[in-house]
């Protein structure tokens, strides 16, 4: 929740919140982050001749309470003073630049990105708020934290059953609080598949879809969507490196994960047993092309393995080449189609014979 303090109202709810045992933290460094957005803006020379002091005080004016808006955390307790939004975010995204220029952070924090599946999913959502690569998210996922998840999931002991949708908002609201993101608490069915690509609210419509989860019905349903509305698709399958770019704005006639299903329907995936919607994913993902360790596992999965493996380094991986592809989307660069590979056991080769580092080192 984003308080302003120079309003009535939320200067009440402010001093209620200060009075009251819920604020367990209050955060407010207004001063440090106006000394780097004085910087910002004039690397050269950013105090313009006066002191710290002095060009500190002239931003904040003579009430600094009500300079910037406050940023009330209910999960933590936390109640931070923060820039004001255009300045915040001129700030945060300073170190982008000029990878990513001005002009084009102003452009991707207008856009909406939908990501369906918070396990995987929930690192490129995290990424992609990092970087200033949208503005607005719509989450979904069923899901809640369990602790098997935190091999891969930035959380801690004390998420473990949190739903996953709130936990990655919450994160992402902790690094932006200027972040606009809806979650579907309850993933994505046939009653809100509607609402989560925006159904009746035409100027809330998705930019790009990353879509990161295990139900058939849900992968299928997402892309029939995305292919009518002309949204691009974006599917890390966390082994290998593999991302799958589907550009449905640019190809609104191409078959869905590359023509690997055929002609299937989610009317077609709906029901199906354990043993068919495994045989789908692995078509999907090409099960010739997994990893050693990949196509071991699933052989085992519901015998000696509880689930197929997942590591947060592939995770991790992943989630940059989503949020870059997905940068690369929506600048209008560049990017076809298509499934792409970047496996770090091939680039990064190990030698023929064992390295020996000898014994006197």
């Amino acid at each position: 929740m984003l308080l302003d303090a120079s309003l009535p109202a939320d200067a009440a709810a402010l001093a209620e919140l200060r009075d009251s045992n819920r604020l367990r933290e209050l955060h407010d460094r207004i001063e440090d982050q106006i000394e780097e957005l004085l910087g910002c803006l004039r690397p050269h020379d950013p105090f313009g001749g006066r002191s710290r002091a002095r060009a500190v005080a002239d931003v904040l004016g003579s009430r600094p309470d009500i300079y910037g808006r406050w940023a009330w955390y209910p999960w933590s307790g936390r109640l931070v003073h923060v820039l004001p939004e255009s300045a915040f975010r001129l700030v945060r995204t300073d170190r982008n630049r000029d990878k990513i220029t001005r002009e084009e952070q102003q452009g991707l924090l207008l856009r909406r990105i939908g990501v369906i599946g918070l396990s995987v999913g929930s690192s490129a959502a995290l990424t992609c708020a990092m970087e200033g690569v949208g503005g607005a998210f719509r989450l979904a996922d069923f899901d809640r934290l369990g602790l098997s998840n935190l091999n891969r999931l930035r959380a801690g002991v004390h998420d473990v059953g949190v739903e996953k949708s709130v936990l990655c908002a919450r994160r992402m609201y902790e690094l932006d609080p200027y972040l606009d993101i809806e979650i579907l608490r309850g993933g994505v069915t046939e009653d809100t598949l509607g609402d989560f690509f925006g159904d009746g609210r035409d100027e809330q419509g998705l930019d790009l879809l990353i879509e990161e989860c295990d139900t058939p019905w849900v992968k299928v349903a997402a892309r029939e969507q995305a292919r009518a509305r002309r949204i691009p698709v974006l599917m890390d399958t966390n082994d290998r490196g593999v991302l799958d770019v589907e550009r449905f704005d640019l190809e609104p006639g191409r078959p869905l994960f590359h023509g690997r299903t055929g002609a299937v329907t989610a009317a077609d995936v709906r029901d199906l047993d354990r043993d068919a919607a495994l045989r789908l994913l692995l078509d999907i993902v090409d099960e010739s092309t997994l990893s050693p360790a990949m196509s071991d596992a699933l052989t085992r999965v519901g015998r000696t393995l509880s689930s197929w493996p997942q590591l947060a380094s592939g995770v991790m991986l992943g989630a940059a080449l989503v949020t870059d592809a997905a940068r690369r989307i929506l600048l209008g660069r560049a990017l076809p189609s298509g499934r792409h590979c970047l496996d770090l056991q091939e680039l990064v080769a190990a030698p023929a014979e064992p390295v020996s580092h000898g014994a006197g080192r």
